[in-house]
């Protein structure tokens, strides 16, 4: 699996009926795909994946390689219990997608967790681990799951820079990481300078022009725009995935509100995200 540049994780929409939205995904796909990301993560934590159902999550990864045409890969998520993450996979793969995105089980890690991934990378699609949460990776971890036939790569979403480069030193050639923690950018230094040079944007999704920029050096955006949307996005638990579907929404797209247990912006902080999202454009 080839990415690079900036990762693409779009919000899933919801109609004023509550359903998934689809005319509405495939817009906001689109809108990311002329920005040139390296690749498209659709019904993963920024697209409320543990608030989709099975079919619901179908047809995202549906709409979501439909509409990436084959341009750029396209990454799933899949995970939770061990039935609905095969389910998942399945799809994704009847779908056409490039490769999962492995969520963490209910209660990981226990000391089976190599043969839960073991049971999903049978499916046949490549696998990038998600390392969050109980999910914590020693290299000795990482090392025994890359043998695995089908994982490729790990995200990591704890930020410990220690055991992650630990990790990256013991890694085989080829595997693929990425930082993934949320707003990736503030941390983007520190990772590069341990050599992960991808990363998961969340900004991508509602200001592509912003997230671009940063990529291509324009460091006062760390300080003006990222730092204060980090410190927002810390008010409230859930607020990463809050945010960055009321910044989709103020750029135009009606993408809809968050499911429960998220919540959406107080209208305070939504004036703030708004304040952030101009200044953020205006230092372009």
């Amino acid at each position: 699996m080839n990415l690079t540049g900036v990762l693409f994780f779009p919000v899933t929409p919801f109609g004023p009926d509550g359903r998934l939205a689809g005319d509405v995904l495939a817009e906001h796909i689109a809108a990311g795909l002329r920005h040139g990301p390296g690749g498209v993560f659709v019904a993963c934590g920024t697209g409320e994946f543990s608030a989709l159902s099975e079919a619901e999550h179908a047809r995202a990864v549906q709409i979501a390689t439909a509409t990436a045409a084959g341009r750029v890969p396209v990454v799933a998520g899949a995970g939770g219990p061990l039935g609905a993450a095969l389910a998942q996979a399945r799809a994704a793969r009847d779908a056409g997608a490039g490769g999962l995105l492995l969520m963490p089980p209910y209660l990981a890690k226990g000391p089976r967790y190599v043969e839960y991934v073991r049971a999903i990378a049978a499916v046949g699609l490549p696998i990038i681990v998600y390392a969050r949460d109980a999910v914590v990776l020693e290299p000795e971890d990482v090392a025994e799951l890359a043998e695995i036939p089908g994982v490729v790569g790990l995200k990591d979403g704890i930020g410990d820079i220690d055991r992650i480069q630990r990790i990256v030193l013991a890694a085989k050639p080829g595997f693929t990481f990425f930082n993934g923690l949320p707003t990736a950018e503030l941390t983007m230094p520190a990772y590069r300078a341990i050599g992960v040079t991808l990363y998961s944007s969340a900004v991508f999704a509602f200001a592509p022009e912003i997230a671009l920029a940063f990529l291509n050096g324009h460091d006062r955006l760390l300080t003006d725009f990222y730092a204060p949307l980090a410190r927002l996005r810390s008010r409230v638990p859930g607020y990463a995935v809050s945010l960055v579907k009321a910044g989709v929404r103020l750029r135009g797209l009606d993408v809809g509100p968050v499911r429960p247990p998220l919540t959406d912006l107080s209208p305070d902080h939504l004036d703030e995200l708004d304040g952030l999202i101009k200044t953020g454009l205006s230092l372009l």
